[in-house]
């Protein structure tokens, strides 16, 4: 029996008045919301029984201040998103899920190296799914922090998938930005793109890989995927050479890249083909050139982040059995892949801390104690699980 909001009211009260404060805010701001809910689409019932007991989770709000696509150095993005695990992991998913993948190709044009490639990235095939209820998170960010226009429409989204039968509201739970399923999708995508790809007359991205891995493929097609295309080209630049002309929407004849010496990154002249290309460098003119096709366009469509769609790609080419990328990133101290940082934690617990689970998630127990252990050694407290202080460690008795 849920808990009358009188109480849930009371309770915040217990907890202190600013956040009384902040709960009684909330409580207006969603009264403040049902009319437009209603417009949307939501039925008074739906919106009533959803928010009537609701109570803010302000972590969110932490949560979308701090997104790692874009606040941690690419070669640590990348270190853990795409390493040995990820890609044994999903060659054998690939395997696994060959039929739905093919008939997903058939229908979509989309390769099944890309769509399990996304798979890996948003949940690491299924294990990571996000734990936060979702009308919660979303609702919370629909009256606090910034961009509350774009979460109320994931908000009302939300609660029409609900109240459609598609998916319930007790399994309704993702990331703290309202990203759920296999394949992460936010609600207002769900209602766009899912399809039913196991013919069970549900669109269910959480209970059913089918649907989750057809629906991924649906959504690159709509994004423009070009079928048999590459999503670019790790390259290698002339000395010098002018990085004005970087960028992903600076795109130009491959000929013009030709023309400037640009090469591929094993020496190789570019393709013949004249294909629009932008030149991508993530860590600047100094580290790894990529040259980025439309592919690479229809990818960062899912989420608009260069190191993102950077993990995607690389995964993918892995995962048909190409080579990792060659050129090194512009650092002393490169990132850890999850095994290396699992053993890091060990390490960590080992010269007595206590930094909890030994999960491969560098939390903030985890980064607290690395920055003392760089403090005792003289290092940069940065609190990063690089190689630096992996290396330290170890030698460490």
């Amino acid at each position: 029996m849920p808990t009358p909001r009188s109480a849930l009211l009371a309770l915040a009260l217990l907890a202190g008045p600013a956040m009384a404060q902040d709960q009684n805010s909330f409580q207006q701001c969603l009264a403040g919301l049902a009319p437009t809910a209603a417009q949307r689409g939501v039925s008074a019932d739906t919106y009533r029984k959803y928010t009537r007991d609701l109570l803010a989770d302000t972590t969110v709000i932490d949560a979308l201040n701090h997104q790692p696509e874009f606040t941690t150095p690419v070669w640590d993005y990348l270190s853990a998103l795409v390493d040995q695990e990820r890609i044994g992991d999903g060659k054998a998913r690939l395997k696994q899920w060959a039929s739905v993948l093919d008939r997903a190709q058939q229908k979509y044009g989309v390769d099944p190296a890309t769509v399990v490639a996304v798979w890996g990235v948003e949940s690491n095939y299924g294990q990571q799914f996000g734990q936060r209820p979702l009308l919660k998170s979303l609702a919370t960010l629909s009256c606090m922090g910034r961009r509350q226009d774009y979460f109320r429409g994931e908000f009302y989204a939300a609660l029409r998938i609900v109240q459609s039968g598609d998916i319930t509201a007790d399994e309704f739970k993702g990331s703290w930005a309202g990203a759920f399923g296999h394949t992460q999708f936010m609600p207002s995508t769900f209602e766009r793109v899912a399809v039913d790809f196991d013919g069970d007359g549900r669109r269910d991205l959480i209970a059913s890989v089918p649907d989750a891995l057809g629906s991924t493929a649906h959504y690159l097609q709509m994004s423009h995927w070009q079928s048999g295309q590459p999503w670019g080209y790790e390259v290698k630049l002339p000395s010098p050479f002018d990085s004005k002309v970087s960028g992903r929407d600076a795109k130009r004849p491959m000929s013009y890249w030709r023309a400037q010496g640009v090469r591929l990154v094993n020496g190789s002249p570019l393709p013949d083909a004249d294909t629009p290309a932008a030149l991508v460098l993530p860590a600047g003119a100094q580290g790894p050139a990529f040259l980025t096709l439309r592919n690479f366009d229809a990818i960062y469509a899912y989420n608009a982040s260069i190191n993102y769609t950077l993990a995607i790609a690389l995964l993918s080419d892995q995962l048909r059995g190409k080579p990792g990328m060659v050129a090194a990133w512009p650092t002393d101290d490169p990132g850890t892949s999850r095994a290396e940082r699992r053993e890091l934690q060990r390490l960590l617990i080992a010269h007595g801390y206590d930094i909890g689970e030994v999960d491969g998630m560098i939390g903030d127990k985890s980064r607290e104690a690395i920055q003392q252990e760089q403090r005792k050694r003289g290092l940069p407290d940065d609190g990063r699980p690089g190689q630096r202080i992996l290396k330290a460690l170890r030698q460490s008795p």
